[in-house]
């Protein structure tokens, strides 16, 4: 199907709402800022769509064995009956006391979707942590949908978050997976990380998987540079 022609940004940029006293230097701003942001959309659209067009990756060197919150589970098993898998490596490795405050964020924004999330894909969130001990942490926190698996048994991590077990540290990792008949594939993984990062920026990923960061990033203060989420807040 031919892709029919875009009208200029800036076309689409013109509209009547206003908002009370605001000023024309204000609008002029943002009507050019809007302009900009149908632009970053487009663009969006454009780069999911060559992501979308990506061959196959590699077929998995095997079937890992999990232990799930019901029984050790195949890697193959966790498709259930869909063809893509989003797997989520969170830092909650048996080094780790406590598990990482920002991989605990982005979890608790996922846990609300994941019912959603499931009507198209399959998901898991990964972690060498024994499985009990993870489960713990889901109820302390409230968690009522997010999948857990602990792949302390294998060499999952290792394989797709690029862990080094020997070193006690553990990565954050995004991966999907898609299944084809009886084969198993890598489909497309996060690697955006420290050495792709710009000057002045934390590593992250584009767009940014947190709403956290999103929603900031629509304020005046924006993300800023000194705060991170944390597991606890003192009470005011």
């Amino acid at each position: 199907m031919p892709e029919l022609p875009l009208k200029p940004a800036r076309e689409l940029a013109q509209h009547p709402r206003r908002f009370p006293n605001e000023s024309a230097e204000y609008r002029q701003a943002r009507t050019e800022l809007l302009a900009e942001e149908i632009e970053l959309r487009r663009h969006i659209e454009r780069v999911a769509a060559r992501r979308r067009s990506l061959p196959l990756g590699g077929q998995v060197p095997q079937d890992y064995r999990f232990e799930g919150e019901h029984g050790p589970v195949r890697l193959s098993q966790l498709f259930g009956d869909k063809q893509s898998l989003i797997t989520y490596n969170w830092m909650y490795g048996p080094a780790r006391p406590r598990p990482c405050p920002m991989c605990t964020a982005l979890l608790s924004g996922f846990d609300g979707q994941v019912p959603d999330l499931l009507q198209r894909v399959a998901f898991a969130a990964i972690a060498r942590s024994p499985i009990e001990r993870q489960v713990a942490f889901k109820r302390e926190r409230g968690w009522r949908h997010v999948p857990l698996y602990s792949s302390g048994g294998n060499s999952f991590n290792r394989d797709y978050a690029h862990e080094d077990p020997e070193s006690g540290e553990d990565n954050p990792a995004l991966n999907v997976f898609v299944r084809r008949g009886d084969a198993v594939h890598h489909f497309w993984a996060e690697e955006m990380g420290p050495e792709s990062a710009d000057a002045g920026q934390d590593p992250r990923g584009a767009p940014d998987l947190m709403v956290l960061w999103t929603l900031l990033d629509k304020t005046p203060q924006g993300r800023g540079t000194d705060w991170y989420p944390s597991l606890t807040y003192s009470q005011p």
